[in-house]
């Protein structure tokens, strides 16, 4: 929320697609964007099921998409692709990933899994890498403009989030 807020992003009549959607984000967005849709790989989770990697829906079909914590679990380069694909231009893209700053290279290891090597890898069964800095190329090299923020330490309690956290804006 404190993006949308922050950069006054939902506008009336705007098309917003969010992904594995939070249900505190659900309840905030319904009321704010002209068209509110949700999508998730899980049948009966979301609106649309959704391969995010491969996505059945028109070019520039959204204004706005939403992935938090999405991405660490999929092919990004398609997943980015895809997104990009879907949002008209001058859309944009909300991401939030598990980064380590401190790391030039995502690390990613396509031999490892199993869900309990995953969890000692990546922090999480079903992750596929844990993100370094080189994340912002990723979303560049997918075609996007990029900025990106951290909460304060006010807002990080008032908007709920991680300590710490970066929140991605990618700009078609």
């Amino acid at each position: 929320m404190l993006a949308f807020d922050r950069f006054h992003l939902i506008e009336e009549g705007k098309r917003v697609l969010h992904f594995a959607p939070e249900p505190v984000l659900q309840d905030y967005l319904r009321g704010r964007a002209g068209e509110y849709k949700t999508g998730d790989l899980a049948p009966g989770r979301a609106d649309f099921e959704l391969d995010i990697e491969a996505l059945d829906l028109p070019d520039e079909s959204f204004d706005i998409v939403i992935v938090n914590h999405v991405l660490e679990h999929v092919d990004d380069a398609k997943a980015l692709a895809e997104l990009y694909r879907i949002l008209a231009p001058g859309g944009i893209l909300i991401s939030t990933v598990p980064i380590i700053e401190g790391w030039d290279v995502s690390y990613e290891n396509a031999a490892i899994t199993t869900k309990a090597d995953r969890e000692i890898h990546f922090g999480q069964n079903d992750h596929v890498r844990y993100y370094g800095r080189d994340l912002r190329d990723r979303i560049r090299t997918a075609g996007f403009s990029l900025d990106e923020f951290v909460g304060s330490g006010l807002e990080v309690v008032r908007y709920g989030l991680l300590r710490g956290e970066r929140v991605f804006i990618g700009r078609k």
